[in-house]
Order: C-alpha cells, then sequence, then structure tokens
C-alpha cells in the first residue's frame, strides 16, 4: 500500500523534480516506511514519478519502483494484487524472471506480455503508474495509470500547462505549486446533492478522478494537452447473464458462492505484518470474521463502541469475537473525545464528505494496535441488497412513470401532497416530492432516494435558479450508469447505480482517505470482482427470500454465522450524530456554519445554509445536512486558501537534471 504521484510533459526537469518532491511530501502518511523516485531517467526527460511506501509484501524486497529484466520498464503501485502468486508462476512459465517477492512486480512483467491489457489479469485493490521506453528509438516514452475495477483504490490527475499531474490524492496535487486552489462550481452542486462529490469529478476545478475500471495512456516526450481514460471493465457488462446455466434456486446459487466467499477472504488475509478486521453487529463483517478465522488463528477485532446504548454495538461484537476466538478491542468514543479529535478526523478527508468519521476512529484503533492491515466488510450491502434502495429504488421508478402522465403544471401543484403520502412530512418526503415535480432533474429515479438536498433545495443553497448546466462529468458519469443498469433487472439495477454512486463517491473514497491517514490498509473482500461478477450475473429473484436480509449470503454461509446475526434487524455503522449535534458539538458546529470559507462564501447563499442549521435545532430536518454543510466548510477552510510559504511554480525552460 502506497501513495504515488507523478508529472509528464513539464519541460523543466528541475522544476518538475520540485513539484514532484513535494507532493510526495503530503503522501508520508500513506506510506511513511519509505520513498521511491524516478525523476527525468535518461530516456524521458519530461517524466518524474514518485511514491510512499507502507510495506506489508515482502518487506525487504518490495521497494518502488520495480523495473523488468532490461530496466527499460518500471511501475509504482497503490493498492496489492491479490493473485500475484498465480500470475507469477504463469509469466515465470512465458520466460519472465522476477528479482522481488512483491506482489507489484507482476504488473511489470505483465504488461510486457499483455501490454495496456494486463490490467484485465489482475485481482485485487490497485492505481499504478507504469513508465515504458522500449521504443524510444522509434517512438515517444509512455506513461500508463489504471485503477482497478471497483474504484476501490483512489487516483487523480489534471492537465495544466501542457503537463499531466497524478497523484493518490487531491491534496497532493494542491501541495505541488501548479495546481490552483479554485473550487469547481459543478461539483459542489453534487456534493449538495448527495453529501460527496460525484466521479469523475472532485471539488477542485480541473481536477479529475481516473473513474473505476479505467487506464489512462499517454506520450511523454511532447506537452500533453488533452487525455481521454479509457474503460476496461464496467459493472453493467459484467452483471450481463453470460451462457444461460447460472443457478436457478437461491440454494444452488448459494453452493456455489460459498467457495467464493471463501476464497475471496483468504487472497485477502495474505501480508507479512500483522492483520485484523472490523467488526460491528452487522451480517458483513461477522461473515468476513467467520471466513477469516478457519483459514487464520489469532486474529486481531476492532469495534467502536459509545456510552449511547442504543448505538452501541459492543455485546454483539464481543459475542461473535468469542465465538470466533479473536483478539477483540474496544474503543470507547463520547461527545467530548470526538469533539477534541474532530478536527484532526475532517482534515482526514481528502475530499469533503458528510461520511467517513466513523472508520477514521476505528481505523485509529486498529494502528494503535500495531496493525497495518484490516479486513472491512465495505461492499456487502452493494452485492447482495442489504439497502432500503432496493425497494425504495423499485418504487421511486414507479412513481416517476406515474408522474409522466400528468402536466408538469399539476405535479408541481400536488407534489407537496404526494410527498407527504409516499414519504411523511420530513426529509423522506421532500424527496418524494422532488421525484413527482420533476423525475428529469436526476438521470435516473433512483438518485432521488439517495439525495442529501433536492435539487431545489441545492438551487435555493447556491443563491440560484437551478443546478449548473447538464453537461457536466459527474452528470455524464450518472447517465452512462443509468445506461448501464437500463439492460439489468431491478435488484441488479440497484447493485449497479449503488456501485457506481454511493460506494464508490463516499464509502470507498472516505474508507481509503480516512484509514490511510492512519497509514492502515483496508480491504474489501466482499468486492473481489470475481465474487462480485458472479453474483451480479444472477438473476434477481434468486437472491431474494422473504424476511431474509442478504438471503443469499446467509443461505451461502448457513453454519457458519451466528444464528443471532442472521435474525437482528439490521442495523447501520453510525454515530449518535443527532445527540452529539445537539450537545457537545452544537457551538462548533453552529459557529462554522456562520464563517463561510473564503473560497465558498461566493458559491452559497448565507441565509439558506443559516436555516439548514434552525431547521435541525427545531427537529425540522435531519443531522446529516448540517454536518455535511460544516464539514464542506472547514474543507474548504483548510485545501482552497493558500498555504503559508506556498510558491507556484510555473512551466517554462530549463536544463534536465537525470536520476535513476
Amino acid at each position: 500500500m502506497c501513495g504515488i504521484c507523478g508529472i509528464v510533459g513539464m519541460e523543466s526537469a528541475e522544476e518538475s523534480a520540485r513539484a514532484v518532491r513535494r507532493m510526495v511530501a503530503a503522501l508520508v502518511h500513506r506510506g511513511p516506511d519509505e520513498d521511491g523516485f524516478l525523476i527525468a531517467p535518461y530516456a524521458a526527460p519530461r517524466v518524474a514519478l514518485a511514491m510512499r511506501r507502507l510495506s506489508i509484501i515482502d518487506l525487504p524486497g518490495g521497494h518502488q519502483p520495480i523495473f523488468n529484466e532490461t530496466g527499460d520498464v518500471a511501475v509504482f503501485q497503490n493498492g496489492e494484487i491479490y493473485n500475484f502468486r498465480q500470475l507469477r508462476t504463469e509469466l515465470e512459465s512465458l520466460g519472465h524472471h522476477f528479482r522481488t517477492r512483491s506482489d507489484t512486480e507482476v504488473i511489470v512483467h505483465g504488461y510486457e506480455q499483455w501490454g495496456d491489457a494486463c490490467v484485465e489479469h489482475l485481482r485485487g485493490m490497485f492505481a499504478f503508474a507504469l513508465l515504458d521506453i522500449r521504443n524510444i528509438s522509434t517512438g515517444a516514452p509512455k506513461v500508463l495509470l489504471a485503477r482497478d475495477r471497483l474504484g476501490i483504490k483512489p487516483l487523480y490527475y489534471t492537465v495544466r500547462d501542457g503537463a499531466l499531474f497524478f497523484a493518490s490524492e487531491v491534496r497532493a496535487l494542491l501541495t505541488s505549486g501548479c495546481v490552483p486552489r479554485q473550487i469547481s462550481a459543478g461539483a459542489l452542486d453534487s456534493y449538495l446533492l448527495f453529501g460527496s462529490v460525484c466521479e469523475p469529478m472532485t471539488l477542485v476545478e480541473g481536477v479529475f478522478s481516473l473513474p473505476p475500471g479505467h487506464r489512462l495512456s499517454v506520450a511523454a516526450s511532447s506537452f500533453v494537452q488533452q487525455v481521454s481514460p479509457v474503460p476496461y471493465w464496467t459493472f453493467g457488462e459484467a452483471a450481463i447473464q453470460k451462457s444461460g446455466d447460472e443457478p436457478a434456486t437461491l440454494e444452488a446459487a448459494a453452493a456455489k458462492l460459498r467457495p467464493l466467499l471463501t476464497e475471496a477472504v483468504a487472497c485477502h488475509l495474505i501480508a507479512d505484518v500483522p492483520l485484523g478486521i472490523f467488526l460491528s453487529s452487522g451480517l458483513d463483517s461477522t461473515a468476513i470474521v467467520a471466513l477469516a478465522s478457519v483459514a487464520q488463528s489469532g486474529l486481531h477485532t476492532f469495534t467502536v463502541i459509545f456510552s449511547e446504548q442504543e448505538f452501541s454495538e459492543a455485546d454483539p461484537a464481543r459475542a461473535t469475537a468469542a465465538r470466533f476466538g479473536t483478539h477483540h478491542e474496544e474503543l470507547l468514543l463520547d461527545g467530548a473525545e470526538m469533539l477534541a479529535h474532530l478536527d484532526d478526523a475532517v482534515d482526514a478527508l481528502d475530499q469533503p464528505s458528510m461520511d467517513g468519521i466513523n472508520t477514521y476512529f476505528v481505523s485509529w484503533a486498529a494502528r494503535r494496535a500495531g496493525l497495518k492491515v484490516a479486513l472491512s466488510g465495505l461492499g456487502g450491502d452493494e452485492v447482495f441488497g442489504g439497502y432500503s434502495t432496493f425497494a425504495s429504488g423499485p418504487r421511486a421508478v414507479r412513481v416517476a412513470a406515474l408522474g409522466k402522465k400528468f402536466p408538469r403544471g399539476l405535479r408541481r401543484a400536488t407534489a407537496a401532497a404526494v410527498g407527504r403520502a409516499g414519504g411523511g412530512r420530513g426529509d423522506a418526503g421532500r424527496k418524494v416530492a422532488a421525484l413527482w415535480r420533476n423525475s428529469e432533474a436526476l438521470p435516473h429515479p433512483y438518485y432521488f432516494t439517495r439525495t442529501l438536498y433536492t435539487p431545489d433545495h441545492v438551487a435555493a443553497l447556491r443563491g440560484a435558479d437551478a443546478l449548473c448546466g447538464n453537461d457536466l462529468p459527474w452528470r455524464n458519469w450518472m447517465i452512462e450508469s443509468a445506461r448501464q443498469a437500463a439492460a439489468l433487472d431491478s435488484f441488479n439495477t440497484i447493485s449497479c447505480l449503488e456501485a457506481r454512486s454511493y460506494m464508490v463517491n463516499t464509502l470507498l473514497r472516505d474508507t481509503d482517505s480516512v484509514s490511510m491517514a492512519h497509514s492502515l490498509e483496508v480491504r474489501v473482500p466482499l468486492l473481489d470482482h470475481v465474487l462480485v461478477e458472479f453474483v451480479s450475473q444472477l438473476p434477481g429473484e434468486v437472491k431474494i427470500k422473504r424476511g431474509v436480509n442478504k438471503a443469499l449470503l446467509v443461505e451461502a454461509l448457513k453454519g457458519l454465522l451466528p444464528s443471532e446475526t442472521v435474525t437482528q434487524r439490521k442495523r447501520t455503522f453510525t454515530f449518535p450524530w443527532e445527540r452529539w449535534l445537539r450537545g457537545s458539538l452544537a457551538a462548533r458546529v453552529s459557529a462554522g456554519l456562520g464563517d463561510p470559507a473564503p473560497a465558498l462564501a461566493a458559491h452559497l447563499n448565507s441565509d439558506a445554509v443559516r436555516a439548514v442549521w434552525l431547521a435541525f435545532e427545531a427537529s425540522k430536518t435531519n443531522w446529516s445536512r448540517p454536518w455535511s454543510l460544516y464539514v464542506l466548510n472547514q474543507w474548504c477552510r483548510k485545501h482552497l486558501e493558500a498555504q503559508p510559504g506556498e510558491e507556484i511554480l510555473a512551466s517554462k525552460s530549463g536544463s534536465v537534471s537525470t536520476t535513476r
């Protein structure tokens, strides 16, 4: 696990090296063990690459960059390749020679063997940068960037003054001195809508995420004008049923799923350092603990507990830990301690988010215990249908279809009444009303079920008549997600939309940034792409059993899961935010909302922001709405204002220095 960064195309090697060193210094928390540089090699003077390493596999031999046998292909990787041993055996049989035991080395030799298609052979979570100078005599050096299929590991990029900049974190790009600290108004709309910025945009103007399942190649011999990421895997295509021999019943599907679950968890346990598991009372994390305990003894488990008993998962987590014989630790968190560490937790977010703080604290507990790796049950709800959206999403489709039969004026006049009938007088009712009023405001009815603020409310917060223009990258990503989902049944439609929105925009992004703030690698076995492809290709009806949450997962692990875990009411892993925002956090959040960051002040209506807090105080809206605005404001204040002593570099001619 690492943080990677680089620049391609900057004319001055000296300025390029300075900027890269600033970026890699901002990634120390991702890799405190060592650094690695490849700056202006003799055949590629317009390239500067660097990394910080969190050593987990092949501790003494996995230094990066890793080269091929002839030294003309090199790679930096952030992540883990779980099938590296199988790939190594295959590549050695094809004549390749390995010099390390590192999983990263299979990328170099895989690229030699299969070219850009090497990513299709990798099973894992990864974002990598590869430099190829083999054809320097006949062509330009090449840099290849790639990101794993489901977007578990991040990679961001921007093009400035003819150069491509990339890094594992947006904050690292900002420290280069070459990326203006300017807010993206279009991305801000998506944040207000959903509580996180939507792929492939970021809150910084001109900075983009390399989307999940995409790769990007660029010639390194001239200025970079435009880049175009290319998909190599999409959820929608992966979910299309193949030959028609899929299991026809829940029991048959579960029988085939059990060995895939066992294999996925087992390969995620590969590490040369201590490893643990995040344990809540829920089905997903309990399943991970159960499967991992079969494969390995002496595991550590971690749970965040609260003095507020209705939120605490202490008792069921303790019971699970005792059943499977783990070394169990708990972190007691109350409002006072939350207040003491709030700034650090918010600062850990690479992009603003209404979520993520819970993972920050459980990661803190795991790292404090000396661990470098932790497994999480993230992804189970998206794959096995655990969210309420698997019911509310299809209902939203029906509401939208019915609404289109009525004139727009009538829909507007009746929206409030329809909202109260369909969702009540609170925020849920406002979502139904917004869907009825104008279902075309978002590319698919499902998205209304995930909104934090409705489109009309976002416009009010922005002091505008409507959202920013329709031709924005995040809207196009949502349109493409809806297009892919259209070929699937209703269950798999929601799986596809969840995976390409809430999961990647919020859960995975937040988990990566807040865990790596503690130099902790978090692995997600339930998002193993082989497992995801198998489950997503099953018809929805074989994954459902009346009265049983995540019926396919439960059936597959029959006899292994505790009965009390299977029969309990579904709970979400959340903090007592409502109580804290009315108590120990109230003064700080209220003051923050009344003091907008300069970068944000011009884009938000201060009266509308204040109204959100007043509505919360009057119990007319959920805690997540004022909290999301508070985090947004703090993030902008921290990252979109000029930093003391910051130097702004310019692309200009200069002499070239060469280091290896």
